[in-house]
């Protein structure tokens, strides 16, 4: 939990709809549970969800969404989130918020799919269609960057899970993710965030991505994150193959799937339960495949 985040409840929700838009006031507002940490959500009537960031650091991506859904979703195979209202900071709320159409579905649990090899098929194909997109005058993405960026607060998380898990096999295969070369290719557009959280499946397929905080240009090997926190071993070659990811970038992907995961999990290990059971998930995956 951020230190300060702020309090969103439905009645707040309620007043600002009111105020800003009224054409939906009389529509009944429900919280959603969700496993995510950068926003609220808030079910408004039956098509359409509310979104309001939990803290300051959040804020930035309600208007990079705004600005970049529009050309990304149309050109994707799979749903994305449709912006149809951005709100202002109003009835004691400081910040800018949005209101999107509602997408069916629910967030995956990798123990739980049916017949993943299949559902393999579906990410594979919404990256390889977000990788085509012209990333002409696209913005850097927040995760597209050399791993190395992220060295020194994933030794720090290792440390603290000293007791907790084998810190020196993960320091091992932390600096083992370090030795391997940078993209030398051109920029391409990556989600950046596609965890468990991110997407919906409906009858055992991907049906939708969400949460486009993240999305920008540079390495996308962040997107390979879905192998390990999404599928189970047995599918993944199936992703793999699929985008035809060769050894230097699928070796990068496994180390952002790692650091990511590794700095999670000290920080939600006690306040975010599905979270930090993804991220033990993803560890414990990623052990296994190096022992």
């Amino acid at each position: 939990m951020h230190t300060d985040e702020v309090d969103v409840d439905a009645s707040l929700v309620r007043r600002l709809i009111a105020g800003q838009f009224p054409q939906w006031a009389r529509l009944p507002v429900r919280r959603l549970q969700s496993a995510g940490t950068e926003n609220a959500m808030f079910r408004l009537g039956a098509d359409l969800v509310v979104r309001l960031p939990r803290h300051p650091r959040a804020v930035e991506g309600v208007e990079h969404e705004m600005r970049w859904l529009p050309r990304l979703g149309p050109l994707l195979p799979l749903d994305t989130p449709e912006p149809v209202g951005q709100g202002e900071p109003g009835a004691g709320f400081a910040w800018p918020w949005s209101v999107y159409r509602w997408l069916e579905g629910r967030n995956p649990a990798v123990e739980a799919l049916k017949e993943p090899e299949l559902l393999a098929k579906d990410p594979a194909e919404f990256v390889g269609a977000l990788r085509r997109i012209d990333p002409v005058d696209g913005p850097p993405g927040s995760r597209g960057v050399p791993l190395a960026t992220r060295d020194a607060p994933t030794r720090s998380a290792i440390e603290q899970l000293a007791g907790r898990m084998d810190t020196a096999a993960l320091t091992a295969l932390w600096e083992e993710a370090l030795r391997v070369p940078a993209r030398s290719g051109p920029p391409v557009w990556a989600h950046g965030d596609l965890s468990p959280g991110n997407v919906l499946v409906t009858e055992g397929r991907l049906t939708a991505v969400i949460d486009f905080g993240t999305v920008g240009v540079g390495d996308p090997a962040v997107d390979l994150i879905a192998a390990w926190n999404l599928l189970p071993a047995s599918a993944r070659p199936v992703f793999r193959d699929a985008l035809g990811v060769d050894d230097s970038e699928w070796a990068r992907g496994r180390g952002w799937a790692l650091s990511i995961s590794l700095i999670q999990l000290p920080y939600y290990w006690e306040t975010n339960p599905p979270l930090a059971a993804n991220s033990r998930h993803v560890i414990k995956e990623i052990l296994a495949e190096a022992g």
